[in-house]
């Protein structure tokens, strides 16, 4: 019953004890409630268990993943922004997932915002990207050892800068990706700040040769945060969803890869949504199985954007906002990542947060009840309150117990940040 309908039928001194119940209740559970889309803001679960793959510099900026050894196990680079050097991180095997990876320092790299992989010469070494803003401004290839026995051995990396980005802009993020159809693997670029720009540097007959990769812009900038590549028109080339957090054009938009053999103009712009908004790092996945890939967004204080593909993704793309409710909060939007996380079968979202000052949690999972789009998601903790500024997420199953955990970075933990990490899934334990 009611705690109004009990006081009506008790006698005066019982009326007054369900007085004091009802408004114990209510001092109780109300702190632990915020509402989003009329929903109770989620109680907090127990925190995954953390793993350090390496915490032994400063400000791990963003993982990025490939077996650069074939050995069918996904392994890291990341660049650290304070620490200065970019590193490259080989997956141990299954059993030994949990303690430190084996690991080697590729170059030198201040004020580094990005890491990749690529092969950049076709020599079938994997090389490394660095985008450095700061005041080194300018992008670098780390040549990784023709001898697969040397991979580990920082002295038999080199490291050259590309010089058609030295000074340019404050670099923040680089795509390897075939673009013209000639010579080697091309690269996606962006940055932020003054000269900000979405664009590609042109691959050359050789790749080694460093004055001759050409930088085309492809569109003004504010801050990017995100560059994926995918076939968002359906016409067989991959088109660029990007977005940008800065600016008069700030959102979320796709440029549209030319039918044209001439890929040097700037290429056709198509908002998504979120415009006008902080939009910060994005995924593309089809989170409704409709068959079409929509774009999920972090944006700024701290809400999520369901951004669903029609029909003709060059019409306005229909906007979900969802808002993480945990008892104790959560901080700003910084990340998210689609995955089956629980194994249910539907796709959760994976949100990652910066200022998650405790007890504010930095890094949740939520999962929707009936459909996505009919709104209620519960938040669930990842992190517990440890860490402040995490990063883009990457899901695999790190430790091969077949479900999805998480990898990422976190850089403000008690200054020096938590390092490069991961996060168990309970998943497993619990089969």
């Amino acid at each position: 019953m009611g705690c109004a309908e009990d006081i009506r039928e008790r006698p005066v001194k019982s009326r007054y004890f369900g007085v004091v119940l009802c408004i114990a209740a209510w001092v109780l559970i109300m702190p632990a409630c915020t509402f989003a889309q009329g929903n109770c803001a989620s109680p907090i679960d127990e925190p995954w268990k953390r793993h350090a793959i390496d915490n032994s510099s400063r400000g791990a900026d963003g993982v990025r993943l490939e077996d650069v050894n074939e050995d069918g196990l996904l392994d890291i680079t990341t660049g650290w922004e304070e620490g200065g050097v970019t590193r490259v991180y080989v997956h141990p095997g299954y059993n030994r997932a949990r303690a430190s990876w084996p690991a080697v320092t590729v170059g030198k790299t201040p004020s580094v915002e990005d890491a990749v992989f690529c092969d950049v010469d076709r020599d079938g070494a994997v090389d490394v990207i660095s985008s450095c803003e700061g005041g080194t401004r300018c992008m670098f290839v780390h040549w990784a050892p023709g001898k697969a026995s040397l991979y580990l051995q920082p002295g038999a990396w080199r490291t050259d800068a590309i010089p058609a980005t030295r000074d340019k802009t404050a670099w923040m993020f680089a795509l390897p990706m075939q673009i013209d159809g000639r010579n080697g693997t091309d690269i996606a670029v962006a940055s932020k700040g003054q000269g900000a720009l979405v664009g590609w540097l042109q691959s050359p007959d050789n790749p080694r040769s460093m004055a001759d990769w050409k930088l085309h812009v492809l569109y003004t900038a504010g801050w990017i945060m995100s560059l994926v590549s995918v076939d968002v028109d359906g016409d067989g080339d991959l088109d660029l969803v990007v977005s940008d957090r800065k600016g008069d054009n700030s959102g979320a938009l796709w440029l549209e890869n030319p039918d044209s053999k001439n890929k040097e103009d700037r290429w056709p712009e198509h908002r998504i949504g979120a415009s006008g908004r902080e939009v910060m790092f994005v995924d593309v996945a089809d989170l409704d199985r409709d068959g079409r890939r929509d774009v999920v967004a972090a944006v700024k204080p701290n809400q999520i954007h369901w951004l669903r593909c029609p029909a003709d993704p060059a019409d306005p793309w229909p906007a979900h906002v969802i808002e993480p409710a945990l008892a104790v909060g959560t901080g700003t939007a910084k990340g998210v990542r689609i995955g089956d996380v629980d194994g249910n079968g539907n796709l959760d979202i994976v949100y990652s947060c910066e200022q998650a000052n405790p007890p504010r949690r930095g890094l949740v999972w939520l999962g929707y009840v009936e459909t996505p789009a009919a709104g209620k998601w519960n938040t669930h903790d990842i992190s517990g309150p440890e860490g402040i500024k995490f990063d883009r997420i990457e899901l695999l199953d790190v430790d091969g117990d077949g479900d999805l955990d998480v990898l990422t970075c976190e850089e403000r933990h008690q200054n020096k940040g938590l390092g490069v990490v991961w996060y168990e899934n309970p998943l497993g334990r619990r089969r």
